[in-house]
């Protein structure tokens, strides 16, 4: 109990911490928005010449949208999470402080980044989906039970986020810089979690193998929870195996790196 409350803590420092950016937080709004509605025309255009593309009308089209809109941020797609500190503090040699701390490192940034997403879903991200439902037609369910649903993909997402994204950042114990895989997890980010088109709408081959990477674990599996495409328990249990998966190689690479550190400058 001790420890779970330790852990809930430091969830909601980091939601706290993202809190006291508010003209950030504004902008970020904006910009979401904005881009919600380029995009919004953009998928209308396109489903008016391909309609039925990916197994979506436009209602659900548009409903992707602002969902992706929604999750950006709170998801860290582009990265910009909990790993971004991660990656500095083992750049700096400041890791060596926390893995004297007597908590489990990879729960601690854990608990970290669930709390930024937390604030981030609320404060950045209920405003341009908000949006979007009084001037656009969306497929939004009006069954209790599939927004709860939703609720739980939206949950397994932000881990599977945070699994990726913590890879990541241990492997500038190796490389002792993350830039490069900072524009590394920006690129797949963006792409292969269908930011930019529904993975559903790929074409046939490269959307059969796209459609079963952890990435697709953190847009199009929530966004088909919510529009009715998919099966909850399924989704469900394509979530959790990838952030089982991807929190045990964390795990063993963590171990690796921590068994012998060498901290930049000595």
């Amino acid at each position: 109990m001790g420890s779970a409350r330790l852990y809930l803590a430091v969830a909601v420092g980091g939601f706290r911490r993202y809190a006291s950016y508010r003209v950030a937080t504004a902008a970020g709004v904006f910009t979401n928005t904005v881009f919600g509605l380029i995009l919004v025309y953009t998928y209308l255009a396109l489903w008016e010449e391909r309609p039925g593309l990916g197994g979506y009308d436009q209602a659900q089209a548009v409903t992707y949208v602002w969902l992706g809109q929604c999750l950006y941020a709170t998801l860290a797609i582009q990265g910009g999470g909990a790993e971004k500190d991660l990656m500095e503090r083992i750049r700096t040699g400041e890791i060596a402080v926390d893995l004297y701390r007597p908590v489990d490192l990879q729960v601690w940034w854990l608990a970290g980044d669930v709390g930024r997403a937390a604030f981030q879903l609320l404060g950045r991200g209920v405003v341009p989906f908000v949006f979007g439902s009084v001037f656009f037609p969306m497929a939004l369910p009006g069954e209790a039970a599939v927004w709860a649903a939703f609720a739980v993909t939206l949950l397994l997402a932000a881990v599977v986020s945070f699994a990726i994204r913590y890879l990541a950042a241990l492997s500038v114990f190796w490389l002792m810089d993350g830039m490069g895989v900072g524009q590394v997890l920006m690129i797949t980010g963006v792409f292969f979690s269908g930011m930019v088109l529904p993975l559903n709408a790929f074409p046939e081959g490269l959307g059969d193998v796209v459609r079963v990477l952890p990435w697709a674990a953190q847009l199009q599996v929530p966004a088909d929870v919510l529009m009715g495409e998919r099966d909850p328990w399924g989704a469900f249990a394509f979530q959790a195996a990838w952030a089982v998966v991807l929190l045990a190689v964390g795990r063993l690479l963590q171990s690796a790196a921590t068994r012998r550190v060498v901290v930049q400058g000595g």
